[in-house]
């Protein structure tokens, strides 16, 4: 198996067929999906048991209490067989198309590698906010760091089995790319577009108050991390 790519679904029944639908379009033989159910509260469960068996090329994985995004993605990164992995999102903001332009970049550049997506065509507001996230990780973690939340995150699979302690939050993204940087990986990001929802709506972007919320979570994380690495 050459890549597992985890998707985390929490709530996202409309989304599900959809994602599905368009990795059946683009998924290579060498390539799994894995969709972990993370802890959804609607008919995510039932979209899953009804389709995966169409698509043989998924799987999924329930968390019975939803714990976090991150929480939600390391239990799927822990079931891939792939020689890379990584996930991405299933609210169809980035096209599952992204995972082959991610793992042509890998083919062309081997080796320890650590693979991104860098989000365009979003809104100024949200460009502001991410760059000035980016600013102060960047700064403080004296590492350059931006558009830290976007997707696909591809990398080999042992560069994950040195993870101590990935936070079970939003955070992960964070602790993903400043690892990467911290091992020596070779980070290559790439252009992806980043349009409308279709369907439901942000799990934590909803408005100001969301916003300011998740700045002061990564900021406390940023501090527990630089606390952690200083001690190692």
């Amino acid at each position: 198996m050459k890549l597992s790519i985890v998707v985390p679904c929490y709530n996202e029944e409309q989304n599900i067929p959809l994602i599905l639908k368009r990795f059946g379009e683009v998924i290579k033989e060498e390539m799994e999906v894995i969709l972990v159910d993370n802890g959804s509260t609607d008919d995510s469960a039932v979209v899953l048991a009804d389709l995966l068996p169409e698509y043989a090329f998924a799987r999924s994985v329930r968390v019975e209490v939803n714990q976090g995004y991150g929480y939600g993605i390391l239990r799927g990164l822990k079931e891939c067989k792939g020689e890379y992995i990584g996930w991405t999102h299933a609210d169809m903001q980035t096209d599952p198309a992204d995972i082959l332009k991610a793992m042509d970049i890998i083919e062309k550049e081997k080796g320890l590698i650590f693979v991104k997506g860098n989000r365009k065509g979003r809104p100024l507001f949200d460009v502001f906010f991410t760059a000035g996230m980016s600013l102060f990780e960047t700064c403080y973690l004296h590492t350059k760091l931006y558009d830290i939340n976007a997707q696909p995150n591809i990398f080999p699979r042992v560069f994950f089995d040195e993870w101590k302690n990935p936070p079970h939050d939003f955070s992960l993204d964070l602790y993903a790319l400043y690892m990467a940087r911290r091992k020596n990986l070779k980070v290559v990001r790439f252009p992806v577009l980043f349009p409308e929802r279709i369907y439901g709506q942000s799990k934590w972007n909803t408005g100001f108050k969301a916003k300011w919320k998740f700045i002061r979570r990564t900021m406390e994380f940023s501090v527990k991390l630089k606390r952690e690495l200083k001690s190692m």
